[in-house]
């Protein structure tokens, strides 16, 4: 079963986003919507995410048929990218740049984890059909992208939705943030991980 330490906001909170709440006083005060406190409470949740903050822990099933325990990674680097759906092409085209990186991150001494809110039998058919050596993990609940700021509401052809926000975050031995990406762009974005994962693996 998914697990984390600190949960995120509740979805009815998402579906109340429209709601006025009753105004702060009666001198006229303005009322403050549900979409503005879940919004500042996102923001505040990234702050929370700044280098050198300690990673929040989880657990979460992968395409291995084993969990993923965050804490039991510690003396080692993590490599964690959110991704909003497997066989997307920008999502596949990410994969396979871990993917054909990863002896380099080997050599660094890192572990590289992909989480979305696909299955596990989704993942298992992606891993299977890219070929890819690095496990990933489901997290259908998306609390784990809740804690990691990256569930967040989207806009398509005047559409809002909720959903994964690209974002990679690579953690030190000690179970911190070293270094955070937010809104990745996949081309070139792998080799700048590696970069930093490098000069970590160095100190």
């Amino acid at each position: 079963m998914p697990s984390i330490h600190k949960g995120g906001a509740s979805m009815l909170a998402y579906k109340a986003l429209k709601e006025p709440v009753t105004p702060l006083d009666d001198e006229g005060a303005a009322p403050i919507s549900v979409r503005t406190i879940v919004k500042n409470f996102r923001c505040y949740r990234e702050l929370s995410m700044e280098p050198g903050s300690p990673a929040p822990d989880f657990t979460l099933p992968t395409d291995k048929d084993i969990d993923f325990c965050l804490s039991d990674q510690k003396g080692q680097i993590v490599v964690v990218y959110f991704y909003p759906k497997d066989a997307t092409p920008g999502c596949t085209k990410q994969a396979i740049a871990f993917r054909d990186h990863q002896a380099a991150f080997d050599k660094a001494g890192a572990v590289i984890l992909g989480i979305s809110k696909d299955s596990v039998k989704k993942h298992q058919n992606f891993v299977s059909k890219q070929e890819l050596s690095f496990p990933l993990a489901s997290d259908e609940h998306s609390d784990v992208c809740e804690a990691y700021g990256v569930w967040k509401e989207k806009i398509m052809y005047g559409k809002t939705y909720m959903g994964i926000e690209r974002s990679t975050f690579v953690i030190d031995m000690d179970g911190k943030i070293a270094h955070a990406w937010r809104g990745v762009k996949v081309p070139g974005h792998v080799e700048d991980v590696l970069a930093v994962v490098q000069t970590l693996a160095a100190d």
